[in-house]
């Protein structure tokens, strides 16, 4: 069911603050819907909000999750976040929903895939619609990472659809990059995509358990063996790849201890900063592009032109190229 962006009350944004502070999980949802608004009121609050609560953000560990579709993202984002509540820790989920391209839809299924961490009160499940973000990452799932920070989550799980450009959009805004793999699925190497496997921190390979473990050992060892003949993305770090099964649990802990040891590594050598300070500019930039663009299809003289040059770039009888030029000397660029 759509929220209701009329019930967000952004007269006063000091009761938000306090709220997100204290841990209030309802108030969290409140100002992250408030942040994914599009309305100009509501995103201009939304900026204020998020500069308000920048300093108390930061100290959560961000890990991104991606895999192809059946590699079971969901079920091991539910047996993970499970096993970190049970340690302590305060888990946030952002789980972004391949929302419809033709209807901007999006199912919004996530608590139901992931049921026990959906009722953990050291949880916070929240789906998000990509509505047609590049990569399917959520256009603002940075700032509801910040958000959820502020608000004491210090274990950040952003999980990607695993489609197109969202690794690299995901692995953008994390510390640690988690690629999900699955045994028996033809030949592994093939499935071993060069420009995911630069990016992967670890690749684990998934159900491991019953008659499956032998395949995922076995599909487990030929990825070790891709990996040593790739550049890795850090020269701090060789990626691991284990085997673990997300309906048992077993591998589990092997799994989030690697991911302590990259950041004590990355601490360490000083590129986990490093990365942040990058991904902050790349923020920035994705932001500029998006109010540009947002800038571009509200211009008057603009819409007035592009019925025209749509249909004639259609209809062939004028070059995307020439189109792109009109529509910038429309804009006085």
């Amino acid at each position: 069911m759509a929220r209701k962006e009329s019930q967000i009350d952004i007269g006063d944004l000091k009761p938000l603050v306090r709220g997100i502070r204290a841990g209030d999980r309802a108030v969290l949802a409140r100002a992250i819907t408030l942040v994914e608004s599009r309305r100009v009121d509501h995103q201009r609050a939304a900026h204020q909000l998020v500069q308000e609560l920048l300093p108390h953000a930061g100290k959560g560990m961000r890990v991104g999750i991606t895999g192809a579709p059946g590699a079971g993202k969901s079920a091991t984002i539910d047996t993970l976040g499970t096993y970190l509540t049970g340690k302590g820790h305060k888990v946030a989920v952002l789980a972004v929903d391949p929302s419809s391209t033709r209807s901007g839809g999006s199912i919004l299924g996530d608590k139901t895939r992931m049921p026990r961490l959906a009722a953990d009160a050291s949880a916070f499940v929240r789906p998000s619609p990509a509505s047609g973000t590049l990569g399917g990452v959520a256009a603002k799932t940075r700032e509801t990472m910040l958000l959820c920070e502020a608000a004491g989550h210090d274990v950040v799980l952003v999980e990607t659809v695993g489609i197109g450009q969202s690794e690299t959009t995901v692995a953008d805004m994390s510390d640690f990059f988690l690629v999900l793999m699955l045994p028996g699925a033809g030949d592994e190497l093939q499935g071993l995509k060069k420009g995911i496997v630069e990016l992967a921190d670890m690749i684990a390979v998934n159900k491991a358990d019953g008659d499956n473990v032998a395949r995922a050992k076995a599909a487990a060892a030929e990825y070790r063996a891709a990996l040593h003949i790739l550049a890795p993305r850090s020269s701090h770090w060789q990626p691991p790849v284990i085997a673990y099964s997300a309906l048992t649990g077993q591998g589990i802990d092997q799994l989030w201890d690697q991911v302590l040891v990259h950041h004590k590594a990355m601490t360490k050598a000083g590129e986990l900063a490093a990365r942040r300070r990058a991904q902050q500019v790349k923020w920035m930039w994705s932001m500029l592009e998006e109010r540009l663009f947002a800038r571009l299809k509200s211009d008057p003289v603009l819409n007035a032109k592009l019925p025209r040059i749509e249909t004639e770039v259609a209809n062939g009888t004028l070059s995307p190229m020439l189109a792109v030029t009109q529509i910038a000397e429309a804009l006085g660029l």
